[in-house]
C-alpha cells in the first residue's frame, strides 16, 4: 500500500522510474543535450570552415567521422546539428502548446460561441495536409531556423487545444468544479486552481509526441532544402548528400551518424511518452 502522505507527483514518479524504456529515454536524451552544449566549447568544433586537404575523408584522428564533400567536419556538424534540431523542436512545441492549450480550456470551460469558433478553426486546419501547407509557408517566408520554428509551432496548436478540450469538458463535470462557481468563484480562479492541474495530463504526453514530431518535420524540409540553410548545420540538410547514390554507397559517414541521431533522438522521446502515459494513469500500478 502507498503512504498516505505520499504526493501524486512521487507516485508518477516513482511509476515512471519503473519503466524500463522510459527511464533509458530519458538518461539518452540528457546525456545528448549536455553533448551538443559542452562538446562545442570544450573541443572547439567548427562545423563550418572546410578543410580542403581533407574533402570527402573517411574517419580518422583528424576528423573521428570524417569531412564532407566540401572538407566540413561531420562530427562538429554532428553536435551543431543537434542543436539546431532540438531547438526547433523544443521552441515549435512551446509555441504550439502556448496557443493551443489556452484556446482548447478556453473552449472547453466557456462553451457556447466560443467553443464553436475555436473548435471548427481547428477544424479547419486540421483538413489540410500539413506537411503541404509548411511546404507553402516555409517558401513564403523563407527557409531559416526562426521561420521553420515559427511554422511547425503555429500549426500544431490544433493538437493540444483538442486534447485540452476534451480534458476539460470531462473536468468540468466534477463536483469541486461545480461547487467553485456555486459560490461565485470567478473563471480565472477556477481555471487555473480546479480545472487546468487536473486535465493537464495528457498535455504532458502530447508534449513529447509533438517534439518528436516537429524533430522529424524539420528535418524532412532541411533534407528538401527548405528548412535550415547550410552552412548552418542541422541533422537534416546533412542528410541532403545522401540523395546521391555515390555517397549512400560509398561514404556511409556522410549520412549514418545524422540518421542514427535522429532514429535515437525520435526513439527516446516516443519512449518517454508511453513511460509518462502509464505513469500518469490512475488505473496502472
Amino acid at each position: 500500500m502507498r503512504k498516505r502522505d505520499e504526493s501524486y507527483f512521487s507516485i508518477v514518479f516513482h511509476k515512471l522510474l519503473r519503466h524500463r524504456a522510459a527511464v533509458v529515454g530519458l538518461c539518452l536524451l540528457i546525456v545528448e543535450v549536455i553533448l551538443v552544449i559542452a562538446l562545442p566549447p570544450l573541443m572547439k568544433l567548427d562545423p563550418i570552415n572546410s578543410d580542403y586537404t581533407a574533402v570527402n575523408a573517411a574517419p580518422g584522428a583528424a576528423h573521428l567521422l570524417g569531412t564532407d564533400a566540401i572538407g566540413r567536419d561531420i562530427f562538429a556538424r554532428l553536435v551543431f546539428g543537434g542543436r539546431t534540431s532540438l531547438l526547433v523542436g523544443l521552441l515549435s512545441t512551446l509555441i504550439s502548446c502556448l496557443l493551443g492549450v489556452p484556446l482548447g480550456i478556453l473552449a472547453g470551460y466557456l462553451r457556447g460561441r466560443v467553443e464553436t469558433a475555436v473548435m471548427r478553426t481547428a477544424d479547419i486546419f486540421m483538413s489540410f495536409p500539413s506537411i503541404v501547407i509548411i511546404l507553402v509557408l516555409v517558401s513564403v517566408l523563407g527557409p531559416s531556423v526562426w521561420s521553420v520554428t515559427l511554422v511547425i509551432g503555429v500549426l500544431g496548436w490544433t493538437q493540444f487545444a483538442r486534447l485540452i478540450y476534451g480534458s476539460v469538458l470531462s473536468v468540468t463535470q466534477e463536483e469541486y468544479v461545480t461547487s467553485a462557481k456555486a459560490i461565485g468563484t470567478r473563471t480565472l480562479p477556477t481555471i487555473l486552481r480546479y480545472v487546468l492541474p487536473n486535465a493537464v495530463a495528457p498535455i504532458l504526453i502530447a508534449l513529447t509526441l509533438h517534439l518528436a514530431e516537429a524533430i522529424l518535420t524539420e528535418s524532412s524540409l532541411s533534407f528538401l532544402g527548405l528548412g535550415v540553410q547550410p552552412p548552418q548545420a542541422s541533422w537534416g540538410n546533412m542528410l541532403h548528400d545522401a540523395q546521391s547514390l555515390t555517397v549512400l554507397s560509398r561514404r556511409p559517414w556522410i549520412w549514418l551518424p545524422p540518421g542514427i541521431a535522429i532514429l535515437t533522438t525520435v526513439l527516446s522521446i516516443n519512449f518517454l511518452g508511453d513511460g509518462l502515459r502509464d505513469a500518469l494513469d490512475p488505473k496502472q500500478d
